[in-house]
């Protein structure tokens, strides 16, 4: 097929030149996917001021229930299969292709490129999670992994190696598979950076039309709602601290506040785009961030130095059977756990893929997929072999919150074991900074995605249109922990879990459309 790139970009012109049209207040107001997702979300936010919340969050979280019953099989599957697909990727011959043709070279340093992939992928959750799930599992809060008995040695390596199978090599490929998909299409073939490009291969002309708008539209759902749960996680951690560290009494009027405020820095920085906002902000945090986890290892040397080896073989020996949904004992587990982490992966993947796609013009396929798939997992590693281990040893001794009550509130987890430790009220002061810090990198970074996608795949769209949808999203996360009130978590997981479902099938699509976009590529020697 030697004219096949040509094709491409004839196509992706027209489709470009298709969607300038006129901006009035800077909205592309006669773009489809621009009108319909903001309407279908303005009506989930209307709908929420006028119904009563004890009757969205049961509608809510029974929707959750009723997809998580039906289709938990599916997204465990789909979970296995990206982590296959990418590592066929890596030893096939496709795997010399670069992205941007031969001649491209990289525009962010590695270090820099590390660090925005990271601090967009998954920053806030390691902050909230990071000592609370691998206590839930240790102590059986929501049944145990495998059906292990609690409060044991066994439980203790397990809760280790479950916390690294939802944090490890299986969310990296949902991003891995998103990012690659787009930044092939768009670096190699010229399409606009737009998820519906990755599908021109299996629907032709029809990517620009109605079928192209409805893929676009389901990303833009899903993004927004993967960030508000993240954003609402942020909000609840942040708040919980200010409530800790400063002797407050703030409830959900706190939480969003603080999304509020979060909310306005994160319209400062999306304004001031790529290189003055998202970029400058993940290399803080990870600056903020590998200090900390110093620190604390540091402070817990001998138990994080021992629990490393633990969490590597826990995870390796664990990895195929927590893969496998059929005939499990700890059913409710994976349900509540597995389920909703793939889900709020893939409702992520949008963002996230698409984030890393724009900053990785010039790598190689083999170095993109190994780096994407590694480097982040090597890092969750340690930070979890480090806060969650010197948790689970506080719980095991009795010592401090942990140890007399195990886990009672999940965003206070994390400053309650650091209350344990020297200068514990500096550590917490500094895990708020930087869980802010990641909450307005999140929001920013998600802003330039989803303005990119509803702005017809264009990379500098309309200021504000990016202050729309930096706002729309702190609304959303607001809504749903207006929604949840004091059991907010469901309400975010549901939003997440209902999003990530048919954005399933775009993604288990987007594998059989990448390669056949791979194989019209000249044969690299």
């Amino acid at each position: 097929m030697p004219n096949q790139n040509d094709k491409y970009s004839i196509h992706s012109t027209d489709y470009s030149i298709g969607q300038n049209n006129i901006q009035r207040w800077g909205f592309d107001i006669h773009n489809p996917v621009f009108g319909v997702s903001a309407g279908l979300i303005l009506l989930f936010l209307i709908a929420t001021l006028v119904t009563d919340s004890a009757t969205a969050k049961a509608t809510l979280d029974g929707l959750k229930w009723d997809i998580i019953g039906t289709f938990d099989a599916l997204f465990m599957w789909a979970g296995n299969i990206f982590v296959i697909f990418c590592l066929a990727l890596i030893v096939s011959p496709y795997g010399k292709i670069r992205l941007g043709g031969v001649e491209a070279s990289p525009e962010h340093s590695t270090l820099s490129w590390l660090a925005m992939l990271f601090a967009a992928g998954m920053g806030i959750g390691l902050m909230f999670w990071g000592v609370a799930e691998p206590v839930a599992y240790y102590t059986g809060w929501y049944e145990t992994p495998l059906g292990v008995e609690a409060n044991t040695p066994d439980a203790a390596a397990m809760a280790m190696g479950a916390t690294m199978y939802h944090w490890g090599i299986h969310p990296w490929a949902i991003y891995g598979v998103v990012a690659l998909s787009l930044a092939f299409f768009t670096y190699n073939k010229g399409l606009p950076l737009s998820i519906r490009s990755v599908f021109y291969p299996i629907l032709g002309d029809a990517t620009w039309g109605w079928a192209g708008h409805v893929i676009d539209i389901l990303a833009v759902l899903a993004t927004l709602f993967g960030l508000a749960t993240s954003l609402g996680l942020g909000a609840q951690q942040a708040a919980g601290g200010i409530n800790h560290v400063f002797g407050t009494d703030g409830g959900v009027g706190l939480q969003i506040l603080v999304i509020v405020g979060v909310t306005a820095l994160a319209v400062i920085s999306v304004v001031r785009g790529l290189e003055g906002g998202v970029k400058l902000l993940s290399n803080i945090n990870m600056i903020i961030a590998m200090a900390l986890l110093l620190f604390v290892a540091l402070v817990g040397f001998a138990i994080a130095l021992g629990n490393v080896p633990t969490t590597i073989g826990a995870y390796v020996e664990n990895i195929i059977p927590l893969s496998n949904p059929h005939g499990r004992e700890d059913e409710a587990w994976f349900q509540g756990w597995t389920v909703f982490y793939w889900a709020w992966w893939i409702s992520w993947s949008p963002f996230v893929g698409m984030f890393i796609a724009r900053v990785s013009k010039g790598r190689t396929i083999r170095e993109f997929i190994t780096a994407v798939l590694l480097v982040p997992t090597a890092v969750t590693i340690i930070w979890m072999s480090v806060y969650g281990g010197i948790a689970i040893d506080q719980v095991a001794n009795g010592i401090g919150a942990l140890g007399a009550n195990g886990l009672t509130d999940v965003p206070l987890a994390m400053f309650q074991m650091f209350d344990e430790l020297p200068m514990g009220m500096v550590l917490s002061v500094i895990a708020i900074v930087l869980v802010l810090v990641f909450f307005i990198t999140s929001s920013d970074s998600g802003s330039l995605v989803i303005d990119s996608i509803t702005a017809g795949g264009k990379i500098d769209a309309p200021v504000p249109q990016r202050i729309f949808w930096a706002t729309i999203e702190g609304a959303i996360a607001a809504a749903l922990l207006w929604i949840g009130g004091t059991e907010a978590i469901q309400a975010l997981q549901a939003g997440a879990i209902s999003t990530g479902l048919p954005f399933t099938f775009v993604l288990l699509l987007m594998c059989l459309s990448l390669v056949m976009g791979l194989r019209t590529e000249p044969k690299v020697s």
